[in-house]
């Protein structure tokens, strides 16, 4: 009954640059911003159209709307807010993305480039906590195969530096595999 009629209101943002630095070496920096805003005080931000930032982005099917933010070098969602019930999702997000990339192949049929890349990112429950520079570090490398039959291709070993509360070895080395959409 509390959200019969629920109203709230969400904003991201999203900027990609891609600078040739040599050749065929590409620097992609990319900088993603979510907020989930409510208008009824007395309700507060929605328990659905949260942010659920960590891991591949692969992590699952879930009826109340989430967006899952992929985040190398983490477990599926590990960087997402939580309370005694669980993970409830952030209303409050930012990622920060550096990637050096290098083409193997500009074949059109079986297109491979190798990638390294730096991460950035957090999400947060309350606006009142935010603070775009505190974020959790991932560091790491990947490789891109496009084939026209079955789309981009990715696979990513990633390294997160930063401990998570009460999550021990949530941070270590992780695999990350994609397919048809990119991690970030």
């Amino acid at each position: 009954e509390k959200y019969k009629w629920i109203e709230y209101h969400k904003w991201k943002f999203s900027a990609t640059a891609y600078t040739k630095l040599a050749g065929n070496l590409v620097l992609s920096s990319r900088a993603k911003f979510g907020f989930l805003g409510y208008y009824n005080s007395k309700l507060g931000p929605p328990p659905f159209e949260r942010f659920y930032l960590g891991g591949d982005g692969l992590s699952g099917f879930a009826l109340d709307g989430r967006e899952i933010i992929g985040m190398r070098g983490y477990s599926n969602n590990t960087l997402t807010p939580k309370n005694s019930y669980g993970y409830t999702g952030g209303v409050i997000y930012n990622k920060y993305t550096m990637e050096l990339r290098y083409p193997v192949s500009l074949n059109p049929m079986a297109t491979i480039y190798m990638l390294g890349f730096l991460e950035a990112g957090n999400a947060w429950s309350k606006f009142k906590d935010f603070n775009p520079f505190d974020v959790k570090r991932s560091a790491g490398i990947g490789v891109r195969i496009y084939l026209p039959m079955f789309g981009l291709l990715g696979l990513d070993w990633g390294y997160g530096f930063d401990e998570i509360p009460g999550m021990p070895g949530a941070n270590r080395g992780q695999f990350h595999f994609s397919i048809n959409q990119s991690i970030d």
